[in-house]
């Protein structure tokens, strides 16, 4: 699908969508937790369903009435199952070490590409501790139970690594320990893990570099829960109010674990006047100057921030992304591409993105089938001087289906071709 936008700046208010990374953690804890949950998830996104898919595989019963999905418990795991992650880095991650904890034979696929994107460093600690895999990409078999005791990962890749450990050791008859071998990138992400965790009764000892895991740990469901509303997806809504006109988000909480509110910090960093009042969010423009942002804990954020560093004065260097190449797309690469493609100027390096301020003209922006790629490009193209056309525009999907629908509420202009 390919969408064009036509220049006319967002106003408005509109409503934040549940947080995937917050839908993915709690939908696996009530997976193996002793009694059904209620969850209330108002939307949902390709990647939650990924998820969704791989517990039904492995026995969950989830169903859906109006805004709440219930999951009941997996019971006995169906011989041979296998888990279809689609294009879910998060939900093959996780469901890697949780399969392994609960059957000893599973397989495993994926599309786009999740095969490309690295699992090394998880799949070599699980290798060590009584798992086999048929190959080293999707798709795969996986053979054989996982074993608790001592784990050695990096943290420099992924956060999804120890996230994924952390929800299948607890279900070990072994106690067990992870300890880190390099500093965490993305650590709020884990922080989300553990509050999960938390919710569903489990605890987790937590030093500098190691987390230590009790074995038997059981979930214990708590009946009912809400998802928090989404700070990535907010995230581009809030950039438009700073280089077009005041936008509100709302849904939004401060206290939430979430590492990329610091979207609010930021936009203020560079410039941009934000204002809040519960639950609710805004930002108004003001005089954007370029600054430097490192991306080690808010990755996600930048697409959305490159776009607000485009209508600053002066440069914007983005520090410390070297793990950005392996998301959906290298995003690094891509959101330098994007920048270019619309009449901007962005150098893309090895760990880092430089954005040189000015404004943007419009012209034709491929996605790289990465979601964030899309949205962003979708908010510039509002303030541009000329109309954008974002190719694979459907890649929305992936985490905010409603995106172009909330888009043309605020007063954008975007039609299908």
């Amino acid at each position: 699908m390919d969408v064009i936008v036509t220049p006319s700046k967002l106003s408005g208010s509109v409503s934040s969508i549940p947080s995937k990374s917050v839908a993915h953690r709690l939908l696996i804890c009530a997976a193996l937790a002793d009694k059904p949950t209620s969850l209330v998830l108002p939307s949902s996104s390709d990647d939650i369903d990924a998820t969704i898919g791989a517990l039904k595989a492995l026995g969950a019963v989830i169903e859906r009435e109006d805004d709440t999905v219930t999951i009941t418990p997996i019971g006995e795991v169906p011989e041979n199952p296998v888990l279809d992650c689609r294009e879910s880095g998060s939900t093959l991650r996780f469901m890697l070490p949780v399969a392994a904890a609960l059957c000893e034979h599973v397989s495993f696929t994926g599309g786009g590409r999740l095969p490309e994107r690295p699992i090394t460093e998880l799949s070599d600690a699980m290798k060590r501790h009584g798992v086999s895999f048929s190959s080293d990409k999707l798709p795969y078999e996986m053979n054989g139970r996982l074993t608790g005791g001592e784990f050695i990962i990096s943290g420099g890749v992924s956060s999804q690594y120890l996230t994924g450990l952390l929800l299948a050791l607890p279900s070990l008859e072994e106690d067990s320990s992870i300890k880190l071998s390099s500093k965490l990138v993305s650590s709020a992400y884990v922080d989300i893990t553990l509050l999960a965790l938390e919710r569903f009764g489990v605890k987790v000892k937590r030093s500098e570099n190691e987390y230590q895991i009790s074995g038997s740990n059981k979930f214990r469901s708590p009946e009912r829960l809400s998802v928090d509303g989404d700070w990535s997806n907010a995230a581009f809504f809030l950039a438009a109010g700073a280089i077009g006109v005041p936008v509100t988000v709302t849904g939004l909480d401060s206290s939430s674990p979430q590492g990329d509110k610091a979207i609010v910090a930021l936009l203020q960093r560079f410039g941009a006047e934000v204002s809040s009042e519960g639950t609710q969010f805004t930002v108004k423009p003001g005089r954007l100057r370029g600054c430097e942002i490192d991306l080690s804990e808010v990755p996600d954020l930048l697409p959305a921030l490159s776009v607000v560093a485009a209508y600053a004065e002066g440069e914007t260097n983005f520090v410390n992304g070297a793990h950005l190449r392996y998301k959906e797309s290298d995003r690094l690469a891509s959101t330098a591409s994007m920048i270019n493609a619309m009449g901007g100027k962005a150098q893309a390096y090895s760990d880092a993105l430089t954005v040189f301020g000015g404004a943007l003209s419009g012209g034709t922006v491929s996605s790289f089938n990465d979601h964030r790629i899309a949205m962003a490009a979708a908010i510039a193209g509002s303030a541009c001087s000329g109309p954008v056309t974002i190719t694979g525009a459907e890649a929305v999907n992936k985490s905010h289906p409603a995106f172009f629908s909330d888009y043309v509420k605020l007063g954008g202009k975007a039609d299908v071709i």
